[in-house]
């Protein structure tokens, strides 16, 4: 079904334009899934560790399509990441819809101590912060009868990767916790999918 049909019904059954809260909403697969859901008619909760090129993108989204875009600075990589996302929704009395588990990070290299911390950071961006999302914002969908989930991962989570192992074992984490969760949420009316891409020219690989 064509995404705006899909928000229109969305609207209809739940009395109000969804909101969607996309992480790594300032570039690449995020950036995308920004645009596309601007397109539809979806507000949006942009959230990201590049504050200019955020606000940048919200602005535009804003000015293009007419929706209110708000552009939230903020690291996910921390331990109380999700939980300081709750307070600020909460705070600025914003009621999550839609949500877009999309922020990531990359590196190639062996694991050995001197990288070991930035593989510390990757599984709290990439396991720890997601599943905390899921939990809290889900539970209000949950009791509202309605919500969408779509959690990130990669083809790398069906293969042995040398070299990303940390990142091809977070992104399996993320594959096989979304398709349970996807079981126990659309009981209570919300929908949960798992994305596995291939490799996409995007930022995150900081390619020439």
């Amino acid at each position: 079904m064509d995404l705006i049909k899909q928000v229109e019904r969305y609207r209809q059954r739940c009395g109000h334009v969804p909101l969607a809260l996309v992480t790594g909403g300032s570039s690449g697969m995020g950036l995308a899934y920004a645009q596309r859901l601007a397109e539809a008619g979806c507000d949006l909760l942009l959230v990201s560790n590049q504050q200019e090129e955020l606000e940048q993108v919200a602005d535009d989204l804003r000015q293009k399509h007419g929706v209110n875009a708000i552009a939230h600075y903020q690291d996910l990589s921390l331990e109380t990441a999700a939980d300081e996302l709750l307070a600020y929704c909460e705070e600025q009395s914003l009621m999550v819809d839609i949500l877009i588990n999309n922020a990531g990070m990359f590196f190639f290299d062996e694991l050995h101590p001197d990288n070991e911390a930035k593989a510390l950071k990757m599984l709290r961006l990439h396991i720890y912060t997601p599943t905390r999302l899921c939990v809290l914002l889900g539970e209000g969908m949950k009791q509202r009868g309605c919500g969408y989930i779509l959690n990130v991962s990669s083809l790398a989570a069906k293969l042995p990767c040398p070299g990303i192992s940390v990142y091809s074992a977070t992104k399996a984490y993320l594959k096989s916790f979304s398709k349970s969760m996807y079981f126990e949420m659309r009981s209570y009316g919300v929908g949960l999918t798992v994305v596995c891409p291939g490799a996409i020219a995007t930022p995150l690989y900081k390619l020439s």
